[in-house]
């Protein structure tokens, strides 16, 4: 199907944000099942970084249509997180906060509530005392067990929340703590040929990087990264780092239409939908008629073509991990949100 009714894709966005709570809804405070069937769901992981991804999906809404009961499903996301984690904002994991962190920051920007700029500076400054050190080069630990274990999940978001936090405020310590993690990102884990993102590096404690993860979602943190360090490095051309590593994601991890699947897990279901949410911010940046904003552009209409193209009419089902294909078995409502995430691109795309 083409995109040529007007507000075909707007439609299409409001129905995929509407699927998520039809399919996967629970009663308060499990909020969602896990999986749909929801009765084949496994509902006994209590997924925080998931549900900050929601808050995202649900601003997305709110910010494209102005709707006050979509800003209403993004703090009931954040009232859900904190009261399941047993009233506090921490855990042991550093990339689930800073994600956190970064929804609860639009939150923030969308009510201007004080509370939640609060919450998003306590995040930062509890992930930096807890995670940032020395070991293999100063940068963020992935978790509060493995502090010389470094990667991209927990320095990409800490860059994009760094920056964003120094736009806020005007502090400079958080934009200081972006620039050293980014330049431990282009040292360590990016390849200087084609700009490729690994994973992580010292997992084991042998020092080796996780070559054998090749995953979209690092791809999409270090372009946003790169987006968002863009007018203060401007003689470092961040933004031909992140088209750079835009395309090199499309070329190895794509078969040119769609991503390819990258694992049957619950996180999984989540790497492509941060590769759209921050190649939609490259995209902004780019001037109509570039050639690389042609290109990228021309994928994110193919891929959601193609996702739409496997949905039933109804959306009586999400959507696969293949988004050329029908769910098989159970699928993990992370799943859901990147379809959700790559509709809403193309909703600011072709309204």
């Amino acid at each position: 199907m083409t995109d040529t009714l007007t507000g075909l894709w707007a439609d299409r966005a409001d129905r995929i944000q509407d699927s998520i709570e039809r399919l996967f809804g629970a009663p308060w405070p499990q909020f969602l099942h896990n999986a749909w069937p929801v009765e084949d769901a496994d509902d006994s992981t209590f997924n925080y970084w998931w549900l900050a991804h929601l808050i995202d999906v649900r601003l997305d809404a709110y910010e494209r249509t102005g709707d006050p009961a979509r800003l209403e499903q993004a703090r009931s996301v954040h009232r859900n997180i904190v009261e399941r984690n047993g009233g506090s904002l921490f855990n042991d994991y550093f990339d689930d906060m800073l994600w956190f962190a970064l929804a609860t920051l639009r939150l923030h920007d969308a009510t201007g509530e004080r509370q939640y700029l609060d919450d998003v500076v306590a995040l930062f400054d509890h992930v930096v005392e807890h995670g940032w050190n020395d070991a293999g080069g100063t940068s963020l630990a992935w978790r509060k067990q493995q502090l010389a274990y470094k990667n991209t999940p927990a320095n990409g978001p800490l860059v994009i929340l760094g920056a964003r936090l120094h736009r806020t405020t005007g502090d400079d310590r958080f934009v200081r703590y972006a620039d050293t993690a980014f330049d431990w990102l282009t040292e360590h884990l990016v390849d200087v040929s084609d700009g490729f993102v690994e994973d992580g590096v010292n997992r084991e404690g042998d020092g080796r990087v996780d070559t054998q993860w090749r995953f979209t979602y690092n791809q999409g943190l270090y372009l946003g990264a790169a987006v968002e360090l863009a007018d203060r490095r401007p003689d470092d051309d961040l933004l031909a780092v992140a088209v750079r590593t835009a395309r090199t994601a499309v070329t190895e991890l794509s078969d040119g239409v769609v991503f390819r699947q990258e694992g049957d897990g619950g996180d999984e279901g989540l790497f492509k939908g941060v590769y759209y949410r921050y190649l939609g911010l490259l995209l902004e940046r780019l001037p109509d008629g570039d050639a690389d904003r042609v290109a990228l552009t021309a994928f994110v209409r193919a891929s959601t073509d193609a996702l739409w193209g496997a949905f039933p009419e109804e959306l009586d089902r999400p959507a696969a991990n293949d988004w050329t294909e029908l769910p098989v078995g159970t699928v993990p409502y992370s799943t859901q949100l990147s379809a959700a995430m790559a509709t809403e691109l193309r909703a600011r795309l072709d309204p």
